[in-house]
């Protein structure tokens, strides 16, 4: 019978050298807003802080925390009928 190699971290995003991609987006992003203004050392050095602020967040709570906060403040609302509206707090019966 011949092994099977099962992956162990199939669920986490694509990594770029030390980060993931969620946490490689603000550096890009950084770099891409300072090559237009013209600042980009200073961009992308206010993307790396950001990205370490943002790694600080995701360590310390769990996996999917950020969308629950979204969900609940509005921000992700859907028209989809399978989301209910986060403004209603309280359902009646």
């Amino acid at each position: 019978m011949k092994l099977i190699e099962i992956p162990r971290r199939i669920d986490e995003p694509p990594h770029l050298m030390l980060w993931s991609a969620d946490e490689l987006a603000p550096m890009l992003l950084g770099l891409v807003v300072g090559v237009v203004v013209g600042k980009a050392l200073l961009c992308v050095l206010a993307g790396m802080l950001v990205t370490n602020l943002y790694r600080r967040f995701k360590d310390s709570n769990p996996d999917g925390y950020l969308l629950h906060m979204l969900y609940w403040t509005g921000a992700a609302f859907s028209k989809g009928r399978s989301m209910v509206n986060p403004f209603i707090r309280t359902f009646v019966a």
